[in-house]
């Protein structure tokens, strides 16, 4: 009796997988050991891969981290999403949405970008890959908002207001960054919460 053949892997179901464990290696390393000690072959080698492997799929350092904070923030929106399909049976309450967006900006992907903003800051070809890709996310994180809190931007001051509710939980994350600040932005997305329903009329 033969054994039977153990069905091969496509190659390509192969790259894509080494694809995505580089990319989350990146952001772990970015967010560990910043700008600096995130070069593609210790990404490679924490992603288990070798750095040949590595520079197949991406040829500079900044390619791959930026390429890595892009999946990231297309993942992050994707579980917003999802968070707010739970709740398809009723209107998330103004707390819910901001706290959400809170755990939002203290989380590894939030600091991995965050250093790559920094190192952007500096580097003009950077920060050309970098700019337009915050746009998009941007853009995103602002519609996602509008969306779950029955925003009307048409009423003037609602867009700007909803801007200022990402700007104040990207502030607070940057906060978390060197203390545990979550008791802190607790109570002011708490506050930040009634104020928005004053602003939005709820």
């Amino acid at each position: 009796m033969t054994a039977q053949a153990i069905p091969r892997e496509p190659q390509q179901d192969r790259s894509r997988a080494t694809r995505q464990r580089l990319l989350e290696a990146a952001i772990g390393c970015l967010a560990s050991a910043g700008w600096a000690g995130t070069t593609v072959a210790v990404v490679a080698e924490r992603a288990g891969v070798s750095r040949g492997a590595a520079q197949h799929h991406f040829r500079t350092r900044e390619e791959l981290v930026t390429a890595a904070v892009e999946y990231g923030s297309d993942v992050r929106m994707a579980q917003m999403r999802e968070r707010l399909d739970t709740l398809a049976d009723r209107r998330p309450s103004t707390l819910d949405v901001v706290t959400l967006l809170g755990e939002m900006y203290t989380t590894p992907l939030f600091r991995a970008a965050l250093q790559l903003w920094v190192a952007a800051s500096s580097d003009e070809q950077l920060r050309a890959q970098v700019v337009p890709l915050e746009a998009r996310v941007g853009r995103e994180a602002h519609r996602l908002t509008v969306e779950a809190l029955g925003a009307d931007e048409s009423v003037p001051g609602v867009r700007e207001t909803v801007q200022a509710t990402l700007d104040l939980v990207r502030g607070l994350g940057l906060a978390d960054l060197l203390t545990d600040d979550s008791a802190r932005r607790t109570r002011l997305l708490g506050q930040w919460a009634a104020t928005l329903d004053r602003e939005l009329g709820r």
